[in-house]
């Protein structure tokens, strides 16, 4: 009898000891750290941020002698947004840009002095490293009515589409890096829109009075570089050139936009936009109004800048 009790108690510490053993393997088990096999991984195929950059700027004088405007208000907001993927030989860009300001003083009221949007898409197929064949579309315009001064008379010179820029255009794309995109295309289709009938009447931006469109057909080219310096400072830029084969081809229509944005703090942030514009069916300046000229924009600003 004591035997088999002896050996009823072996079996049953050995069963005990066994089952300890798996409770503590398995334990060891879950709590193991797997580490990834390289690979077993796939390249990220989406590059994709943007910022929101909100400049403010007031004054106001009270028995000035030296003059100036009693109050002066700027508010100016740029969003810029960006998407980039790449897969195998595949490629698909886009980028979009808006910006808006208002500035209010006492002697001239309430202006708006920036107002634009600018929407590109880029489908490309590649053929070497850096070089694929490549389709573009791109739309430009602005969301609100718009109008020049002179000698404090304002004249209605734009609005909604009212000039709005189409353009669809086949060709070959150069990207030497991740940061540079140079695009060039003999074969281009752009519709100049002008919707408003009060500015259509009057034949602006190249349209026939009376008509909503005018159709072009030419050579594209745009360069556009996107570079994060550091993690401070951020620079923007893109170049379009456009030459119109079926009027004045020698006059070529340019568009360059940069921009620059230094984070000082996590909420602070200063500024620097320089555009440039030359269409020369924009006949609007010179001493008769009915000249072409270099537009030119200069702003610097110090508020709030978000990325993500």
């Amino acid at each position: 009898m004591k035997k088999i009790l002896l050996l009823v108690i072996s079996l049953y510490t050995l069963h005990s000891f066994a089952q300890d053993e798996t409770v503590k393997k398995l334990r060891a088990d879950t709590d193991r750290k797997i580490a990834k096999d390289p690979n077993d991984t796939l390249p990220k195929a989406w590059r994709t941020g943007g910022l929101y950059s909100l400049n403010l700027a007031q004054g106001s004088l009270s028995n000035w002698a030296a003059g100036g405007e009693d109050f002066s208000l700027a508010l100016n907001s740029l969003v810029s947004l960006y998407g980039f993927y790449k897969k195998g030989k595949k490629s698909w860009d886009n980028t979009f840009d808006f910006n808006l300001g208002y500035v209010k003083t006492t002697s001239l009221g309430s202006r708006k002095n920036d107002d634009r949007f600018d929407l590109l898409s880029k489908y490309g197929h590649s053929i070497s490293n850096k070089v694929s064949i490549s389709g573009l579309i791109n739309l430009r315009s602005q969301l609100f009515k718009g109008y020049t001064y002179s000698n404090s008379v304002k004249t209605f010179s734009s609005a909604f589409l009212s000039p709005g820029y189409l353009l669809l255009s086949a060709g070959l794309d150069y990207k030497p890096n991740k940061d540079l995109s140079i695009f060039f295309s003999p074969v281009t289709a752009r519709w100049v829109i002008v919707r408003d009938t009060a500015l259509s009447n009057k034949g602006y931006y190249g349209v026939t009075p009376g008509k909503k469109s005018n159709f072009e057909f030419g050579a594209f080219a745009s360069i556009s570089y996107l570079k994060e310096i550091n993690k401070v400072l951020t620079y923007k830029a893109r170049l379009d050139l456009f030459s119109n084969y079926r009027h004045n081809p020698q006059n070529i229509d340019l568009n360059m936009t940069n921009a620059f944005n230094a984070k000082i703090s996590k909420v602070l942030s200063a500024t620097w936009a320089l555009d440039l514009i030359y269409d020369d069916d924009a006949k609007l300046f010179g001493p008769n109004k009915k000249s072409p000229a270099m537009q030119i924009r200069s702003q610097v600003g110090l508020g709030l800048l978000v990325k993500f």
